[in-house]
């Protein structure tokens, strides 16, 4: 008979084997633990059927609703437990079988909750069980019409953020005053009247938000890589310009060295030959003494002879052929002169000029270079001193006499007789070009933003401000710290102003001439910089041309 029974029970399983939905506990959900059953006939997990009675306020089946007076006594159902240990078995076999099939859980993944030996990578995750599937056993909720209400997503771990951890509820609502995720408890209790809506709207409304941030994101993306290919451009220009610089260099330097080379030479060589001359003349002189020294000691022997002689007759008939005496030169005045005196200093003159000529080459191709910055500058008639004409444009600035009557706003000079630009700059490089002719007096550059408006100026690049002065109608200043006295060549019709902000660099040219008149370096940019003009007084007509800002011509 156990045989019978045993083999009964096997066969029992096997046919209950298609029908999972039967070894499935209606509680929850998942297959029978400690299987009992109620006189009403229904199976339940022990546990599952205790604590919902113990929770509920009347004693009644989950399924059938049968109300029961007293707590029925449990019992274990022998048989059907054995078919749920069948069961069990059989689905642990087919997920085992299944296992090599599916994918094995591993790190960075996330792993199926009711596995028990090898974890499987979960392929979904239910947001009503708070537990995450993997292949096998996701099937009764693809399958089951109960389980199917309920919502899957993709696998994600720590489901259990997922509940609210005040009433332990699933945060299925987003409060959007309070901007959080709650629960159904929460909107009646401490969200009560706030804008509440399903969890999927507040999705929908943040992914759009986030679809906005998201291509601005790209777009600030887009901006930094155009600006990456920018700076790499720039650096590829500035190794063009340094290449270029330094071709020049060498070939100016090469230019110098062989004219040094070469005037050298020519001075060694000049001074050789003028020695050469020196020694010729001097061994003429010498042999020319020298035969006459034989000469006159030839005469000299004679007369002795004579002298010595007792014959009256001889000596007579001697002294008279003596008496003549060969042609003798005067060498008094003879001398040897050096001739390399002022040599060495003609050779240095005349190299120097070759130096001039390349300097003259380099100052006109640096004058070409900088006018490749020309900006187009106009006068702000809003920080215009109020004795000053403005005209042309806005192009030309000279002082009258009169003191007009115009609105003292912050950005108007009320000490000095000077005048901005209106453009500004705190970046790159820029050039403009200053008419100064018939002027006896005038101060040119460029200031900070930050210059006193409203009082004295200290004219230093420690006061923000960079500009050269004339006074007296000639004598030229760059108002640096100490004050440099200018000696120019020539006096500039025209005066080019150029500025490099990130090198620190402000110089000022001779446009006519191509001449450097001076150059600020190492100067401390930290704001907008503005060209600045100051005609001066006017002087009785004496300084009365303005100041024009000319359109740059490249020469």
């Amino acid at each position: 008979m156990l045989f019978f029974h045993t083999t009964g029970i096997n066969m029992a399983a096997a046919n209950y084997l298609t029908s999972e939905d039967q070894f499935l506990c209606s509680i929850c959900l998942d297959v029978f633990t400690d299987p009992v059953s109620t006189s009403c006939g229904h199976n339940f997990c022990k546990d599952c059927i205790t604590e919902h009675w113990d929770r509920s306020d009347r004693c009644q089946c989950p399924m059938c609703k049968k109300e029961f007076n007293t707590k029925p006594e449990l019992q274990v159902n022998t048989l059907f437990s054995e078919m749920v240990a069948q069961f069990r078995q059989s689905a642990q076999q087919k997920a085992s079988s299944s296992s090599s099939e599916q994918q094995v859980f591993r790190p960075g993944e996330v792993p199926c909750d009711v596995c028990t030996e090898t974890k499987l990578k979960a392929l979904k995750s239910c947001l009503v069980c708070l537990t995450s599937y993997c292949e096998t056993h996701l099937e009764p909720h693809l399958t089951k019409s109960v389980l199917k209400r309920h919502q899957l997503i993709d696998p994600v771990e720590n489901l259990e953020d997922r509940m609210c951890p005040k009433h332990d509820k699933p945060l299925e609502l987003f409060c959007k005053t309070d901007q959080t995720c709650v629960c159904m408890l929460c909107t009646v209790l401490d969200h009560k009247m706030h804008d509440v809506v399903p969890l999927k709207e507040g999705y929908e409304g943040k992914k759009s938000a986030l679809g906005k941030t998201h291509a601005e994101t790209q777009q600030m993306i887009q901006k930094r890589q155009l600006k990456i290919q920018e700076i790499k451009h720039s650096v590829d220009l500035s190794q063009e310009e340094a290449e270029r610089e330094i071709a020049e260099g060498v070939q100016v330097f090469s230019t110098l060295k062989e004219s040094v080379e070469r005037g050298q030479a020519n001075l060694i060589n000049t001074i050789k030959e003028k020695q050469k001359t020196t020694e010729n003349q001097a061994e003429d002189f010498i042999k020319e003494l020298e035969q006459e020294i034989s000469e006159l000691k030839k005469r000299s022997s004679e007369v002795e002879q004579v002298t010595h002689s007792e014959d009256h007759l001889h000596l007579l008939q001697r002294f008279m052929s003596l008496k003549v005496a060969p042609p003798t030169k005067d060498w008094t005045e003879v001398s040897i002169h050096s001739s390399h005196e002022g040599t060495v200093v003609r050779a240095v003159v005349q190299l120097e000029e070759t130096f001039s000529k390349e300097m003259k080459k380099l100052l006109e191709a640096e004058l070409k270079r900088v006018q490749r910055y020309a900006v187009d500058v106009t006068l702000d008639p809003d920080t215009a001193y109020p004795e000053l004409i403005l005209s042309g444009g806005g192009k030309q600035v000279s002082h009258g006499d009169v003191k007009k009557n115009l609105p003292d706003n912050p950005e108007r000079f009320s000490y000095y007789y000077c005048v901005l630009g209106k453009q500004s700059f705190s970046s790159g490089r820029f050039y403009f070009e200053v008419q100064v002719k018939g002027k006896t007096e005038w101060n040119l550059g460029v200031v900070r933003e930050s210059i006193n408006r409203k009082g004295d100026i200290t004219l230093s690049p420690q006061c923000g401000n960079w500009t050269i002065w004339l006074t007296n109608g000639n004598e030229y200043k760059a108002l640096d710290d100490p004050l440099v006295l200018l000696s120019l060549k020539s006096q500039p019709q025209k005066v080019g102003v150029f500025v490099d902000y990130e090198e620190g660099l402000v110089s000022f040219h001779d446009v006519n001439a191509a001449a450097l008149i001076y150059s600020f370096t190492g100067c401390s940019f930290t704001e907008k910089i503005y060209p600045y003009f100051n005609p001066s007084m006017n002087d009785g007509g004496k300084n009365s041309a303005p100041l024009i800002i000319s359109p740059v011509r490249v020469n």
